[in-house]
């Protein structure tokens, strides 16, 4: 979410009369005010959240001597994998296919042409959890479902607005603080704001997923258990001052 606004608090000059009636088009001047001195300020501002929002991708990998063999057995254990999402709770909008491959596969020699070998096909879906604290159980059940490719998870915030307009109160304070702290120094002092424009945010989302695979013949000794921990929401802002004496 990136939104940029100014709040604009000088009047820009205007032009001539005959500019205007020549058909001159009228530019608009930067804000800066006649009289004062300006200080421009960039400020960030944070607050932390706990992820309510998991989202992981499971497929099945599946070998065959032929292509229509490889894609029979891939299709039977992802049968197999939806239905125990669906068992799970999982709500059809929050599963969608994210890989379907298939790809012969080569034994190579010295000084020959690559022969085939066989076939590897690849189906996998993306999953979001809404209850993140479960996610953990529903991959052990995957697995045991036939599922041998796990990679995340991607945790993020769900609803971040209320968390973003707390970030930005943070950015507005922190650069209102910096800007007492120059004028102190300098023998002014803080007149009014003449702009603010939002420079970036960061509403939690997902970081880089971390992916691990999950042999076919894996079995899980404990309960695999995903830590939401915290993530951090930040808004840039970058302000313009009016100092005085």
């Amino acid at each position: 979410m990136k939104t940029m606004f100014a709040l604009a608090l000088a009047t820009a000059p205007l032009m001539g009369g005959a500019a205007a009636a020549q058909g001159v088009p009228q530019t608009v001047e930067p804000l800066v005010p006649a009289a004062g001195t300006i200080l421009d300020v960039s400020a960030e501002g944070r607050t932390t959240r706990v992820p309510d929002l998991a989202t992981i991708r499971a497929g099945v990998v599946s070998q065959g001597a032929t292509a229509a063999a490889a894609l029979s057995d891939n299709a039977q254990r992802m049968a197999r994998v939806l239905a125990a999402l669906k068992r799970a709770g999982i709500a059809e909008r929050d599963v969608q296919t994210a890989t379907v491959q298939l790809q012969p596969q080569y034994r190579y020699g010295e000084n020959v042409p690559p022969v085939i070998t066989g076939y590897q096909a690849t189906n996998s879906v993306a999953i979001r959890f809404r209850d993140v604290a479960r996610s953990g159980t529903i991959l052990d059940t995957l697995v045991a479902q036939g599922a041998n490719q796990i990679e995340g998870p991607n945790l993020s915030i769900d609803k971040p607005d209320a968390a973003l307009d707390e970030a930005r109160q943070d950015a507005v304070a922190r650069a209102r603080a910096r800007a007492d702290l120059y004028a102190k120094a300098s023998g002014l002092r803080v007149l009014r704001i003449v702009s603010i424009a939002e420079g970036g945010s960061d509403a939690g989302g997902p970081e880089r997923p971390m992916a691990f695979a999950v042999s076919m013949r894996a079995k899980a000794d404990a309960p695999t258990e995903i830590a939401a921990g915290e993530r951090d929401v930040t808004v840039s802002l970058n302000v313009r001052f009016l100092l005085g004496q």
